[in-house]
């Protein structure tokens, strides 16, 4: 595995130069990309840039919201090849989005047939280009009050749908603080393989609250305030061989008030942290 920047997470505004230029200053082995910023950018210039610095385009931002009305999720499929295409060219392999754990208008059943079909269809045009897409769940309960059906917050459930859209090119986008929300523990980690898993996140949890008083906006650097056992993660991680990018996504009002070098910096020195106390190296 290696560590990758996405400088969205930390509310850092950079163009892609600029983003490769402070993943490769402050020790990231990888970022992660808007697809249409690199198509736009080139991709023979994009990959100038990335070989000049050292770093490798990890993953890209997933262009397409899945859970829009049929016409616009249709012209937004219609788009989606090309921006494969794009991925493919500059040799990204991965891209990830995120579930919503809950639904107003859909039961359980009605969702999952959804997903299915939706992600089913994005699935096969990522499969033509050599994707993988990461599906999160999202743990926190403080989510669901006011929706009157839930869906899918846990490994397993989303690891099921995974497997069932069918695709063969689906699998986890795991972040540690979705895992903690929902009770989730680093044996379970270590039930996974590789090949379960796309995408990692790594963030810690505001110390004092129950795990099921945490919101899902207000969290932690990694190592911030040890209430996430983020090295055993990690090392879980390594023990079952997972070869992808791990990102920081603190939700830090701190670090979202930093100047851009300084807010990319905190997050390295943090990430590098707990990847040197789970013995991962430097």
């Amino acid at each position: 595995m290696f560590r990758s920047l996405e400088v969205s997470s930390i509310n850092v505004r950079a163009d892609f130069a600029r983003t490769v230029e402070l993943a490769a200053r402050h020790g990231f082995e990888g970022v992660h990309v808007d697809i249409d910023e690199v198509a736009a950018v080139g991709v023979a210039r994009a990959r100038e840039t990335l070989a000049r610095h050292g770093v490798r385009a990890s993953a890209f931002r997933f262009p397409v919201d899945y859970t829009r009305p049929e016409p616009e999720f249709a012209a937004m499929l219609e788009r989606f090849p090309a921006q494969c295409a794009a991925a493919q060219a500059l040799g990204i392999t991965r891209t990830a989005y995120w579930v919503r754990p809950f639904h107003d208008e859909l039961d359980f059943e009605r969702n999952y047939a959804f997903h299915l079909d939706r992600m089913g269809r994005l699935g096969t045009v990522m499969k033509q280009h050599g994707i993988r897409i990461g599906l999160e769940f999202i743990g926190p309960k403080t989510l669901l009050p006011g929706h009157p059906y839930t869906f899918i917050r846990s490994m397993d459930g989303m690891l099921k749908l995974c497997h069932d859209i069918g695709t063969g090119n689906i699998g986890l986008l795991l972040d540690a603080y979705h895992l903690y929300t929902a009770h989730g523990t680093i044996d379970d980690v270590k039930r996974l393989r590789d090949e379960d898993i796309v995408e990692v996140h790594v963030n810690d949890a505001p110390a004092g609250i129950a795990v099921d008083e945490q919101l899902d906006l207000v969290r932690a650097l990694p190592g911030e305030t040890g209430v996430i056992d983020l090295v055993g993660f990690m090392q879980a991680l390594a023990g079952i061989g997972y070869t992808g990018p791990v990102m920081v996504e603190p939700f830090s009002e701190r670090v979202n008030a930093m100047a851009l070098d300084d807010a990319v910096r905190t997050t390295a020195e943090a990430l590098h942290g707990v990847w040197r106390k789970a013995g991962l190296g430097n």
